[in-house]
């Protein structure tokens, strides 16, 4: 058994390029790698970047945020505990997080 909202995470800057506005880090810890598949825990620090998406979905554990899509165009989404999302690979995206978000994600 593995408590997803109590891994420690490293984490490190988001790449500036990436980073819209604050200065926010980022973590991760692949809990498992079978077959092609990742599951993992991500964590996101207060602050907004930009990123183009891999196919996942995920859970949010904890934290709040706001996802705003820039291709393709669709509404923003809200994120809080509970929040299940399913990114498809090449989406562009800005997160914006208020609190620390952290996810709980599976890549096929």
């Amino acid at each position: 058994m593995t408590d997803a909202a109590a891994i420690a995470l490293e984490h490190e800057p988001v790449p500036a390029e990436q980073v819209v506005a604050g200065g926010p880090t980022t973590g991760l810890h692949v809990l498992d790698s079978t077959d092609g598949r990742i599951v993992g825990v991500w964590e996101m620090t207060p602050g907004a970047m930009r990123d183009i998406e891999a196919d996942e979905v995920f859970i949010v554990l904890s934290g709040a945020a706001t996802v705003e899509f820039q291709h393709p165009i669709a509404d923003p989404i809200v994120l809080a505990p509970g929040s299940v999302v399913r990114l498809e690979a090449g989406m562009r995206t800005l997160w914006t997080v208020r609190q620390t978000l952290r996810k709980l994600y599976v890549t096929p």
